[in-house]
């Protein structure tokens, strides 16, 4: 398959990968192949000990315009499965596709430019840091469609926006820019050129041991809603996997003349 062809395109850059968006002509509309697509990007990589750091981001004019529901609507027979995911008693298909995301080992963020509505804005919710154009634009579209926001939305709007805030995205359906954005926290920082911002953000991020960041990670996203008492426990539980085994020695060695040690294979995964 060529790379026109291909929905996403994944790009390796020493331990880096870039997972693309690559339907331009459609803003990147969401139809099931890219679906799929993203989902399996996002279990290739999650396997992979050797990475430090994702960005996703899309190619053409827009991050993700969100569903392309002419292209997933067109065929009765394709859409019939996808209805039927709304039944499973655990995330589907359609909540990995922003969900996934957190359970990989590293840190993940979101270079976001163009229009970045429904699907699209929840995959950007999936990411650890979301960096946008000044250009961008936000919306939460579902409502004007008849529906409501269904790929792990809004579990992921839990932990950045009040409640008030996120009921009025979600209603109105209404379509903010990003200082917006910015100001409401969906968006983390605003730059001129976000893939390369969020280049520079994932390389910062996984600077150091890769098991601290991976257990940083998932550490703050189990503690961050617990109760105190749930808080602290994780807080020992994850210190426990990490103190005294090979990476944190050589952050140690790091910190004193070993300053170019390099790290080890990382331990911790999803």
């Amino acid at each position: 398959m060529s790379e026109a062809e291909q929905t996403v395109v994944v790009e390796h850059e020493s331990n880096l990968a870039r997972v693309c968006l690559n339907r331009p002509r459609k803003h990147n509309g969401m139809n099931l192949a890219m679906l799929d697509a993203v989902n399996d990007a996002a279990s290739t990589l999650a396997k992979d000990r050797d990475l430090r750091a994702i960005v996703i981001q899309g190619n053409g004019p827009s991050f993700c315009a969100g569903l392309d529901f002419a292209s997933v609507m067109k065929s009765p027979l394709a859409a019939a499965p996808a209805m039927a995911q709304l039944l499973l008693p655990y995330a589907n298909r359609f909540q990995r596709w922003s969900l996934a995301w957190r359970d990989i080992a590293v840190p993940v963020i979101a270079a976001i430019h163009g229009n970045c509505f429904g699907a699209g804005i929840q995959l950007a919710l999936g990411a650890d840091v979301r960096v946008a154009a000044p250009d961008a634009r936000f919306s939460i579209m579902e409502t004007k469609w008849g529906l409501v926001p269904d790929m792990g939305g809004v579990a992921l709007l839990r932990e950045l926006v009040r409640i008030d805030v996120a009921k009025q995205l979600v209603m109105s359906a209404k379509i903010i820019g990003a200082d917006e954005a910015h100001a409401l926290g969906l968006v983390t920082h605003i730059d001129a050129n976000p893939a390369e911002a969020a280049r520079d953000i994932a390389l910062e991020m996984s600077a150091y041991s890769p098991d601290a960041v991976a257990a940083g990670k998932f550490l703050l996203q189990e503690a961050w809603g617990a109760s105190e008492s749930a808080a602290t426990a994780a807080e020992r539980r994850w210190q426990r996997r990490l103190i005294g085994r090979v990476n944190q020695r050589i952050s140690i060695a790091r910190n004193g003349k070993e300053r170019d040690k390099p790290f080890k294979r990382r331990s911790i995964s999803g």
